[in-house]
């Protein structure tokens, strides 16, 4: 037999429990001056009790915010997307807001479907770590609540915040940092062809030029790594789009016999978590996350505070060097 399920507890409830007014209970839960302190923590005590807590609906109608922040990202198999998200949670938590999380599983449709329930869920701002979810998309929930993105967008997406980091300067940063250990051969894995993942090829591309080596430009298919290593000519060194597939890299080329760094030096890049724990340790772009969080929950607020006009803020990366090369 189902379990039957108890209705939730209201003010009534709370009120009858405690004997006093509906209107002494709600005067109490907000904190109100013209009730005093041993009333209200008697009352508190009683709310605790009977498991009451306010409706979000209601508090959302009575103050005109939820105090929720959506964030929404394409993967959760990426650490990049969940640091970032642990980023703007904090940020969120310094301001009085909590966070409601959505993932999309890397599905167009999936991160827009999660988008519109957030913004049905009332939340007072949203922050998109993905750059799968639809310009038109954006553009919709932006007339229900701020939007602020993370990371790069095709093309600005008017009425929408941004903040990303230099994505050719890192991939610059990392060709000038080999070549000039006396790699030659620099090849790149990069699958993407999502806005970041394209800049990052373009950088690698114009920094092998301008170092002289636009003739060992080389870049491959995440499942192509096994026979770049094992083919004639195979690089030395190789550049990787982020920490998750240098890390597939570092596999490889224990599969291939291959020593990390003495036969191929390997860099990733955004500095997460894979890149301290890989063996050995990760060479890597740092990506100023932190930052990136904390200044995404800043523009959300000021939206909130009346600003109207659009901010891109991109952040400069660092090469973090350790052994991988």
């Amino acid at each position: 037999m189902p379990a039957v399920r108890r209705p939730r507890p209201t003010l009534l409830d709370v009120a009858a429990a405690a004997g006093v007014s509906k209107s002494l209970v709600s005067l109490a839960l907000r904190g109100d001056p013209g009730v005093s302190e041993r009333t209200r923590e008697r009352i508190l005590a009683v709310a605790d009790q009977v498991g009451y807590r306010p409706s979000l609906s209601a508090r959302t109608l009575k103050q005109g915010r939820s105090m929720l922040v959506g964030v929404v990202i394409s993967s959760l198999a990426n650490p990049y997307h969940t640091e970032i998200v642990a980023s703007v949670e904090d940020a969120a938590e310094a301001q009085g807001l909590s966070v409601v999380l959505a993932h999309g599983s890397r599905e167009r449709h999936r991160l827009a479907d999660r988008v519109q329930q957030l913004g049905d869920l009332g939340v007072d701002g949203l922050v998109v770590v993905s750059s799968w979810v639809p310009a038109e998309v954006l553009t919709t929930a932006a007339r229900r609540a701020p939007v602020v993105m993370v990371g790069r967008t095709a093309e600005p997406v008017p009425g929408i915040d941004s903040v990303n980091n230099d994505d050719e300067h890192g991939a610059a940063l990392v060709v000038r940092h080999l070549a000039a250990q006396g790699h030659e051969r620099i090849a790149h894995v990069n699958g993407s062809r999502r806005p970041a993942g394209t800049a990052r090829r373009r950088g690698y591309e114009d920094a092998m030029a301008a170092v002289g080596l636009e003739s060992h430009v080389r870049t491959v298919e995440p499942d192509g790594v096994a026979e770049l290593l094992a083919g004639p000519g195979r690089p030395t060194a190789v550049f990787a789009r982020n920490d998750v597939e240098a890390c597939d890299v570092l596999d490889h080329a224990l599969d291939a016999g291959l020593a990390v760094p003495a036969d191929l030096a390997v860099v990733g890049y955004d500095d997460t978590m894979l890149a301290r724990r890989a063996r050995p340790r990760l060479t890597t772009v740092q990506q100023q996350r932190e930052v990136m969080g904390t200044r995404a929950v800043e523009l959300l607020t000021g939206r909130l505070g009346g600003r109207a006009d659009d901010v891109h803020e991109v952040l400069e990366p660092r090469l973090v060097v350790r052994a991988s090369g």
